[in-house]
């Protein structure tokens, strides 16, 4: 069933009239990030006024698995249940040379967690979710709102946008430039991207039809239905299949993406032509970030300030991780609270983040198109081995799925589970009738189980019942332990035993990303 896109209300804005007072942030794009982060601040006490370009959600399918940890991030902002119950839920990966399974994975064996390992729903319905949530919020969505200059100040940054009833300036704390890939506003400030294009396209092929596939992800090199080349194929919701196709560098994208050419290919991986074209786009691998995301008074979010190839995953769920990390920092920053430097440890952390997406990308995207000679010879000697030798498996890259980064920080630590480590996102657990995610929220926590924990300022406390799940990801053979986890739900340290001071202590660190 294919979407009905529904425009959102244009309204005249204030500023076209008279002078508007100065916003504390200014988001430009409402895409699933800018909403996002637009929520994500909303949460932490601090409107932000949301800038777009078009009045609908996107069109196509674009973005569509949603990591086990971007879901945790969505529920947080109120639109994770929505997007499990809607999306198409899965775990399992198979990998395939030509029409032979070589392997296959499972992302999440093990029970005790609220969110699944994926979900694969459609960019355009998270974003609908996220829409109404912002509503909800009383947030400031101005659709039809083109900017087309920033200028900064020392303190402040002055955008310029164009309506359908003119043009007007608005002057921000902050502006956060959410706009994608190809960002107007990292245009503006005459910044350019340090990294890789790779000389390969592949097509995406969003199709509707009645299938029996399972919800797994299948990918085959070499299959005989794409001889010589590679392919994809994941189920979402309302009989939607995403296909993707290598198709080499040589190809013409425009000829490609014409449905005289598209169809015949479609044919022959599902063995019919009883579908129906939905969506049809034609990319090429690029693996590039900004040095920096942050400049003065603007910030990068999201594609706006790294893009890596689809595969993986890692393009929508690495921009949540960007929103995760930023949000409670500005936020303090906007409301006084913080000094401005904290949002250095943003820039580090997520450039860190980015450049471990970009390399993990770049592998798949080599292993995938391997350049002739030693590398290709080495790629088929690893799947031909793959099948027959467990040694070999680990070597296939068909694109290593989204993870957290662990985050390299300088911070107590004690022998406990290496899974809950200082950088690390805290692992979900249910706990009594809830969930530790859920337990946590968007505040510096204080977990302690199985001690006493002290009186910190700024820091809530939370003793849940130790339960073998809780023993077995947070304690190990230890009988007792204390974290400090962050508003993002990083852990910040932790300890056998600590102290008042030790915690006020990790907790300064913790604002500085030390």
């Amino acid at each position: 069933m294919a979407y009905a896109y529904t425009p959102f209300p244009y309204v005249a804005a204030p500023g076209l009239s008279a002078p508007e007072p100065r916003h504390k942030v200014v988001i430009v794009g409402a895409g699933p990030i800018g909403l996002a982060m637009a929520i994500e601040l909303a949460n932490h006490g601090v409107q932000a006024t949301v800038l777009d370009d078009n009045n609908v959600v996107s069109v196509g399918s674009r973005a569509i698995c949603w990591s086990k940890r971007s879901l945790e991030i969505l529920d947080r902002l109120g639109g994770g249940e929505r997007s499990v119950t809607k999306g198409v839920t899965w775990k399992v990966g198979r990998t395939f040379h030509r029409d032979k399974e070589v392997f296959n994975f499972d992302l999440l064996p093990e029970d005790g967690h609220k969110m699944p390992a994926f979900v694969n729903l459609q960019q355009y319905f998270v974003e609908e979710y996220l829409v109404e949530r912002a509503i909800e919020l009383g947030i400031n969505l101005r659709w039809k709102n083109r900017v087309v200059s920033v200028e900064q100040a020392a303190d402040s940054a002055t955008v310029t946008i164009e309506t359908p009833d003119g043009r007007y300036s608005l002057e921000a704390d902050w502006v956060i430039a959410c706009d994608g890939a190809r960002s107007p506003v990292r245009g503006m400030l005459g910044l350019d991207f340090d990294g890789e294009l790779f000389e390969e396209r592949f097509l995406i092929a969003d199709i509707e039809m009645q299938g029996d596939f399972a919800s797994e992800r299948w990918f085959w090199f070499e299959p005989t239905f794409h001889a010589g080349q590679s392919a994809l194929l994941h189920k979402q919701p309302d009989n939607i299949y995403r296909i993707d196709l290598q198709l080499g560098w040589d190809t013409d994208p425009e000829e490609e993406k014409k449905p005289e050419k598209v169809i015949p290919r479609i044919q022959k991986v599902v063995g019919h032509n009883d579908f129906k074209l939905d969506w049809v786009s034609v990319y090429t691998f690029q693996c590039r970030r900004l040095r920096s995301f942050v400049h003065n008074r603007v910030l990068f979010v999201g594609d706006s300030a790294h893009i890596v190839s689809p595969f993986g995953a890692r393009g929508g769920n690495g921009g949540l991780g960007d929103v995760d990390a930023l949000g409670w920092r500005l936020a303090a920053v906007v409301k006084g609270t913080a000094d401005k430097a904290c949002l250095a440890a943003y820039d580090r952390e997520r450039t860190y983040g980015a450049d471990e997406n970009l390399l993990n990308s770049s592998r798949s995207t080599r292993f995938m198109s391997p350049d002739a000679g030693a590398e290709r010879l080495f790629r088929d000697a690893v799947l031909h081995l793959a099948a027959r030798a467990d040694f070999a498996r680990p070597m296939v890259n068909s694109g290593r799925l989204s993870k957290p980064c662990v985050y390299p920080l300088s911070a107590p630590d004690a022998d406990l589970p290496q899974g809950a480590k200082p950088g690390a996102v805290a692992p979900d657990a249910p706990i009594e009738n809830d969930w530790l995610t859920e337990a946590l929220g968007g505040d510096f926590v204080l977990l302690a189980l199985g001690a006493a924990p002290p009186d910190v300022t700024g820091v809530r406390i939370l003793t849940p019942t130790v339960t073998d799940t809780l023993r077995k990801r947070y304690l190990g053979d230890q009988p007792h332990a204390l974290y400090l986890i962050r508003p993002d739900q990083v852990v910040a340290a932790r300890w056998i035993s600590g102290t008042k001071a030790d915690v006020e202590a990790a907790l300064a660190a913790a604002w500085e990303g030390r």
